[in-house]
C-alpha cells in the first residue's frame, strides 16, 4: 500500500481518496498517514483508511486494517441480492464479513507451485457447481438471462442497445443480442458465421460471471475463504462461467489451470470471436 504524500488536512470526500493511499480519518477530515500506525493508539474517533480500489463509481475502503466497505453510484443493488441468494442457498463464502488474514489470490498466484494452483482451481469449480443450483425466485421465472435482482444485464456482450432494455427470454434471443452488438460495434470478420459459431444452451444457471484472481480470497493454506464482487452475478447460459473464466486478460497461467481442471468444457470460439470486438 502506497502512503499518502505529506499534505495538509483535507475533507473526507471521494475526490480526496486516490487508489493506493492511506490516511487517518478524524471525523470528516483526512490527515496524513505516517507508517507504522497501530489503530489502537489513535485518539478516540480516529480511524486508518486505506483506499483499495476506486473506479467506475465504486470506492472500496479498508478501515483500521480490519474490515472493508464498498460504496458509490457504481455499486448495483444486484450485487447485494446476489450475495443474499448465495448466502441463503449455499455455504459458498461471500463477504458478509471480511477477515484481515485473507490475501487476494491475484497477488500470490504466480508464487504458488502446481499442486497449490490445482487445489485452488478444483475448489473454485466445486463452489461454482454449488452456486449453479441456486433456485431462481418465482418472480424471475420469465427471463432466460437476468441479473440477480431481475434487472437486465450490463455485460458488454448482452446489454441492450435499445431503451428500455428488452428481456432475453431464450437462448436464441441471447445469441441474437450478441450478434446485434457485434455488428453494431463494427464487427465484420464473422458477420456471416457468428450466429452459427456461438454456443447453444437451453438451460440458464446462477453464475458469478467474474471469477478472476482478484476476486478470490485464500488463506495461508491455500483454502478459499471468500469470493468477492458479485455485481455481475445472475442467471446466464450454463457455459457462461466457463467462458468468462477463460478470458485472456487474467494473470499468468490462471486460465490454463482453470481450463485444465474444469469438470466440463464448451466450444466458446464464437464467444471469443465476438469478444475481440465487444471488449
Amino acid at each position: 500500500m502506497e502512503l499518502a504524500p505529506p499534505c495538509d488536512s483535507v475533507p473526507f470526500e471521494q475526490r480526496n481518496l486516490p487508489k493506493g493511499h492511506q490516511y487517518i480519518k478524524d471525523g470528516n477530515t483526512l490527515l496524513p498517514y505516517q507508517s507504522p500506525v497501530n489503530p489502537l493508539d489513535l485518539e478516540a474517533g480516529q480511524e486508518v483508511v486505506s483506499v483499495l480500489e476506486k473506479q467506475m463509481g465504486r470506492l472500496v475502503l479498508e478501515w483500521d486494517f480490519s474490515w472493508v466497505t464498498k460504496s458509490g453510484f457504481g455499486v448495483r443493488s444486484a450485487e447485494a441480492e446476489a450475495m443474499r441468494l448465495v448466502f441463503k442457498h449455499t455455504d459458498v463464502p461471500v463477504p458478509e464479513v471480511l477477515f484481515t488474514d485473507f490475501s487476494p489470490d491475484e497477488q500470490k498466484w504466480d508464487t504458488l507451485d502446481d499442486e497449490a494452483k490445482e487445489s485452488i482451481c478444483l475448489q473454485l469449480w466445486d463452489l461454482i457447481s454449488t452456486i449453479r443450483n441456486i433456485p431462481r425466485p418465482p418472480e424471475f421465472e420469465g427471463p432466460y438471462q437476468c441479473a440477480a435482482d431481475g434487472s437486465p444485464s450490463r455485460d458488454p456482450m448482452l446489454e441492450d442497445l435499445q431503451k428500455p432494455a428488452r428481456p432475453l427470454s431464450s437462448d436464441s434471443e441471447l445469441r441474437a443480442r450478441i450478434y446485434e452488438r457485434y455488428i453494431h460495434s463494427g464487427g465484420t470478420r464473422y458477420e456471416n458465421s457468428l450466429l452459427d459459431m456461438l454456443p447453444r444452451s437451453e438451460r440458464s444457471v446462477f453464475t458469478h460471471a467474474d471469477i478472476a484472481p482478484r476476486n478470490v480470497m485464500v488463506d495461508e493454506q491455500n483454502k478459499i475463504t471468500g469470493i468477492l464482487d458479485w455485481e455481475s452475478a445472475g442467471w446466464y447460459p450454463d457455459y457462461w462461467e466457463y467462458a468468462q473464466i477463460l478470458r485472456p486478460a487474467f494473470c499468468g497461467d490462471w486460465s490454463v489451470w482453470m481450463e485444465k481442471t474444469a469438470p466440463q468444457q464448451w466450444d466458446i470460439r464464437g464467444i471469443n470471436a465476438a469478444r475481440k470486438v465487444l471488449f
